[in-house]
């Protein structure tokens, strides 16, 4: 059945939304051109749009041109802003973007071990609101009376941990602080009007590689976490696969060749965790006789195997092909399994390794392996869950105001 005249309009807006997204800002013939659609179908969308506040006016095409058809319509980008969390076991890192993603503040609260849940929520949720209001600061202050998280629309949360589907919480996870769960509930609260959304962090980081990083040329591939600890991001035909219970890539449970035990359903010791987590990874550079930093963390791992590869002694390179034989064996199990075509690797550890590590890996992988599996490293470096979590919350914020109401 055809679409009603309604539902037509809201489509037609949506797409030139998306290309002037996507293009910058354009005159009414180019959107006519790149739509497809008649002229005066364009020029009521244009009305239509500048009407609602989404786009206007910001310049002419061409210094030949005048007149209507030369004017350059552009999204309005300080509608709405977007704010992206990366929560970690040590804190928080924050920024806030308008709607078309330009950053406009950045913020981070450091969280000891020992900090207490209420503290760390206080703490975590201060830095957000300090970016906030430094964001509301560029460009046209808030309206008076209005406070200066009032332009906030969407608050993308990145943490580790398992999501449940249903609702969309982060899940109880063992050895993850218990403010993490908490963090949420405090922003939906201290921010009134936002909507809050949390996302594993590694799913995050592969939709960012995905859409500006090293699998831009891929609908299907998977994310290496290499990090505290290990885990997996799973993009099958240009979409995340979640699973049933939303545990799709906790390969840290996989059970593996090489560990003297076998991983049970509340302890991942014994599975992949145990050969290529930061513990594990730190242990085999002190086997190798290199130094060592005094906590095993995800920050501490990355440490070794970038001066590792930076220092390229024999020791060093020793190591650096034990780690990739260790590595190798979980793409490999995902490779068998998924026939990704590629895999990135991600995380502390991944970033540390960069091209080399990803080269000695996917060495390995072609002798283990008959299907042809490209291993790439990175491309978005420590800003991948970031970047992840500023791009969901935008698409979700767009989502939301690029569907103008009906006049």
């Amino acid at each position: 059945m055809p679409a009603s005249p309604s539902t037509a309009r809201a489509l037609n807006d949506r797409l030139a939304l998306r290309l002037l997204q996507q293009e910058g800002p354009l005159t009414a013939g180019q959107l006519k051109q790149l739509t497809g659609l008649s002229r005066p179908t364009v020029a009521d969308l244009v009305d239509r749009l500048t009407a609602a506040g989404l786009i206007t006016v910001v310049g002419e095409s061409g210094e030949q041109r005048r007149g209507p058809n030369a004017r350059l319509y552009g999204i309005v980008a300080g509608r709405a802003h977007l704010a992206a969390l990366d929560v970690r076991t040590e804190g928080v890192l924050v920024l806030v973007s308008d709607l078309l993603g330009r950053v406009l503040a950045e913020e981070s609260a450091p969280i000891g071990g020992d900090t207490g849940t209420g503290l760390a929520v206080e703490r975590a949720v201060a830095a957000v609101e300090r970016a906030v209001k430094e964001a509301a600061a560029v460009g046209e202050p808030p309206r008076e009376g209005v406070p200066a998280w009032g332009r906030l629309h969407t608050v993308g949360i990145g943490a580790p941990g398992l999501i449940d589907p249903a609702t969309g919480d982060l899940r109880d996870s063992a050895g993850l602080p218990a403010w993490h769960r908490s963090l949420v509930a405090a922003l939906q609260d201290r921010l009134p009007g936002a909507r809050v959304t949390v996302e594993n962090e590694t799913n995050l980081a592969a939709l960012a590689e995905q859409r500006e990083g090293a699998a831009r040329d891929r609908d299907t591939f998977v994310l290496l976490w290499l990090g505290h600890g290990v885990g997996a991001a799973v993009v099958l035909d240009g979409t995340l696969r979640r699973g049933a219970s939303g545990g799709t890539g906790e390969i840290g449970f996989l059970p593996v060749p090489g560990t003297s035990v076998l991983p049970s359903a509340t302890d991942c010791d014994g599975g992949f965790h145990s050969l290529a987590g930061a513990a594990a990874v730190v242990a085999l550079a002190a086997e190798c006789g290199l130094p060592v930093p005094g906590a095993p963390d995800g920050p501490g791992a990355a440490r070794v195997v970038e001066a590792a590869a930076a220092r390229a002694s024999a020791a060093d390179e020793r190591f650096l092909g034990a780690l990739a034989d260790r590595i190798a064996v979980g793409a490999a199990s995902v490779a068998a399994v998924l026939d990704p075509g590629c895999v990135v690797l991600g995380g502390e550890v991944g970033r540390a390794g960069g091209a080399a590590l990803a080269g000695l890996v996917g060495e390995r992988l072609r002798r283990m392996s008959p299907l042809a599996t490209e291993v790439r490293a990175s491309g978005l470096g420590g800003a991948a869950v970031l970047r992840g979590a500023l791009l969901t919350a935008r698409d979700r914020a767009q989502d939301d105001l690029f569907a103008p109401a009906e006049r």
